[in-house]
């Protein structure tokens, strides 16, 4: 079984979980894939399936495309057919975001964002930018949408957005801004089953490669997060808990 979200407390050896916060793993899938994967491909699952409704063709830009929701988005939106434009702060994540099927990889350390998709898409911009990172990269991702398009806040890395002048949305070509939230998208049971059964297969099928780059004991969940906070992980991370060494 796996689970993700509520009720909060996954920095345990051992706790009790309601049962009908469990999701069932297939066949083939282990422990250490499904706690590198569950939280992130269903946010992934969320992201592509359900927010806006890609067709083959469709550009978009994916912040943190070397992250593990990056990896797992990027893998995905491959199968759909879709153009993915990544950001990332180094080279070698650029290396490891291209090997995961991103299109054009942007290392926004020392390019300009917005110019860039600009110029990759023959001026026109992405349909839609899906944003994790937040304050640092709002105006960067406004920039970078077409006429009409999509700008998903799923993410405050760097700190929240800041308010949104309505009137700007509209001088920038009629703009869309959203910020969902995971726990919405899973909340009915029937729609997690379907989302976590869509993400299994594409697992299992070997579609979607889950990479755990990074293995933590929890007690040194401080120097996890400060790996993360400095943006020296690379995909997936777990911690190993327990007397058997399991994630």
């Amino acid at each position: 079984m796996t689970y993700t979200g509520s009720p909060l407390g996954a920095y345990s050896t051992e706790r009790v979980m309601p049962a009908e916060h469990l999701i069932a793993l297939p066949d083939g899938i282990g422990f250490d894939t499904a706690a590198a994967m569950t939280m992130r491909g269903l946010t992934a699952a969320y992201l592509l399936r359900r927010i806006h409704p890609l067709r083959p063709g469709d550009a978009v830009l994916v912040h943190a495309a070397a992250g593990g929701v990056g990896l797992i988005f990027t893998q995905w939106a491959k199968l759909l057919g879709v153009t993915v434009i990544g950001t990332v702060s180094s080279d070698r994540k650029a290396e490891i975001a291209r090997a995961h099927g991103c299109d054009h990889v942007i290392v926004y350390t020392r390019e300009n964002v917005a110019e860039r998709v600009r110029e990759l898409t023959d001026g026109a911009g992405v349909r839609v930018v899906y944003d994790s990172i937040g304050k640092t990269t709002f105006e960067s991702s406004l920039d970078s949408l077409a006429r009409r398009g999509l700008l998903v806040c799923f993410g405050t890395a760097s700190g929240p957005v800041p308010p949104i002048d309505a009137m700007r949305l509209a001088v920038k070509g009629s703009l869309f801004v959203t910020r969902p939230a995971l726990a919405d998208y899973i909340a009915d049971p029937a729609e997690r089953a379907e989302l976590a059964g869509e993400l299994f297969a594409h697992v299992a099928a070997g579609r979607i490669r889950i990479d755990i780059n990074q293995r933590y004991e929890l007690a040194d969940a401080v120097a996890a997060h400060r790996d993360l906070e400095q943006g020296t992980s690379i995909g997936s991370s777990v911690f190993t808990v327990g007397r058997e060494g399991q994630s």
